[in-house]
């Protein structure tokens, strides 16, 4: 049970991050450059979250030995 719901937070993180980085794309249309927009993705919090999902997901499919 601890393992499912590992994963289903961790896919509710990542579904959380990639939304907002696909959100974030708009900031091409103000004139950001690939540079600019990974500097700005890395420093939000909400983007960040990815990788804490994708840690829980790796955790809840890990085997026990």
């Amino acid at each position: 049970m601890k393992k499912i719901l590992l994963v289903i937070i961790g896919v509710l993180f990542l579904s959380i991050s990639i939304f907002f980085s696909i959100l974030y794309l708009n900031l091409f249309t103000f004139g950001y450059n690939t540079q600019k927009y990974v500097y700005f993705i890395s420093s939000r919090i909400e983007c960040l979250i990815g990788i804490v999902g994708v840690l829980l997901i790796i955790l809840g499919l890990k085997k026990k030995g």
